[in-house]
């Protein structure tokens, strides 16, 4: 939790926050009046102060909720070298530090599955931080299909190595009922650039059978181009939802996959 809040911390020190404009009575900001704006919203007092004319835009405080989703498969717990983390810990991590920057900002959030209502209060990060701790959750490998309310947000993190047709029936599910959503793929570099060489044996994590290739170099680059259709096909699935989707490393900071993250939650938010 701790490295959660640090990494939340150093992301908002570069935003602003999740306001959003609509029916409200807190002030947000003045922007330059448009065609199409109300003569009504028209703030005269600062229009006043120069040649231009302003508008006075309030904030939404309608908060929506956000149900965030983590990939507890076998798959998530593996990491090519001890200088990296699990793929599962830095989903974890990511999940926990945009839990902060949304409660910030006056979001509803929980977890998807964990029977916890969404809720902003001073407790929802302990209470979720105590949900991975518990390791509450059925090792899939891909969120459940659950009813949501329309215009919730879900964010789902995962190696996303399933099949794309599983992946995009369980996204379809939840787009066909008005939720807007991401995909953050965590993945370890070693599993982007199969970077060993020479006689390897790999062993799988979820029941596969072994296998050992005498040279590991002669499957290389067919192997980082069926990597690569699947990052596009997750992309493809996304684009068609109008849904978001980003690639990480464990390897690279996690302030830059949960900037890019937030950034893109605030857009749909305003759209």
């Amino acid at each position: 939790m701790v490295e959660a809040e640090h990494v939340a911390t150093t992301v908002a020190q570069g935003v602003h926050g999740r306001r959003r404009v609509g029916q409200g009575e807190t002030f947000w900001q003045f922007r330059r009046y448009e065609m199409g704006d109300s003569p009504q919203s028209i703030d005269w007092r600062q229009s006043a102060k120069s040649d231009r004319v302003f508008v006075r835009e309030l904030e939404w405080e309608a908060a929506q909720s956000v149900w965030l989703w983590r990939d507890t498969s076998p798959s998530m717990s593996w990491t090519s070298s001890v200088d990296l983390p699990e793929k599962r810990r830095r989903a974890d991590i990511l999940a926990l530090a945009l839990t902060v920057l949304l409660i910030r900002g006056g979001e509803f959030v929980t977890f998807l599955g964990s029977d916890l209502r969404p809720s902003n209060s001073k407790t929802t990060l302990e209470r979720l931080c105590n949900v991975i701790d518990r390791g509450d959750s059925d090792g899939a490998g891909l969120p459940p299909a659950l009813p949501l309310p329309r215009f919730a947000q879900v964010v789902f993190i995962s190696d996303f190595l399933s099949p794309l047709s599983e992946v995009e029936a369980v996204a379809r599910s939840y787009a066909a009922g008005g939720v807007k959503g991401h995909l953050l793929q965590i993945v370890d570099p070693a599993e982007e650039l199969l970077p060993y060489d020479g006689r390897t044996r790999f062993e799988g994590l979820e029941g596969e059978d072994s296998w050992i290739l005498s040279r590991v170099e002669a499957v290389r680059e067919p192997y980082r181009k069926r990597f690569k259709a699947q990052c596009e096909g997750l992309e493809s699935i996304a684009r068609r939802l109008d849904w978001g989707h980003s690639v990480h490393r464990t390897d690279r900071s996690p302030n830059t996959a949960l900037l890019a993250l937030y950034l893109a939650m605030t857009q749909d938010r305003r759209r």
